[in-house]
């Protein structure tokens, strides 16, 4: 079987390599609104996990904000199933109640982190079921 080469490389391998970099770029292009929560997350996260809490202490209700925006965000119709507007919801009830203990001089660090830790699931949850929006 003969195969069709551009420049190098077969042409089936540059097809496969355009989906997956189409599929990963195209949640977040076609929701802005999660891409923009999904800045803060990363953001405040990504540090939590080596113990500096200082990110999310300082952008706590700014994710909040992000989450509530998201929640009053038209889902793209792609993405728009029940599984995906619950999480959504409890993505936003979560970032209010992580807002509140941020702001609560009772709150441990490890609370802090714990809340984090369960949003930043929740947020890859809904980017799961996003990739595999035919469920």
């Amino acid at each position: 079987m003969k195969q069709i080469h551009i420049k190098g490389l077969p042409f089936f391998l540059l097809f496969f390599c355009i989906a997956i970099t189409t599929q990963a770029q195209s949640i977040f292009d076609q929701w802005a609104e999660l891409a923009s929560f999904h800045q803060v997350m990363s953001q405040t996260f990504h540090p939590s996990e080596a113990g500096d809490l200082k990110p999310i202490k300082a952008r706590s209700k700014e994710m909040a904000d992000k989450a509530k925006i998201l929640a009053r965000s038209a889902i793209p119709q792609k993405f728009d199933t029940p599984e995906i507007r619950q999480a959504v919801q409890q993505l936003a009830k979560g970032s209010k109640s992580l807002h509140r203990l941020v702001q609560s001089s009772k709150a441990t660090d490890e609370q802090i982190k714990k809340s984090l830790a369960d949003l930043h699931d929740v947020f890859h949850r809904i980017v799961g079921l996003c990739k595999h929006e035919n469920h």
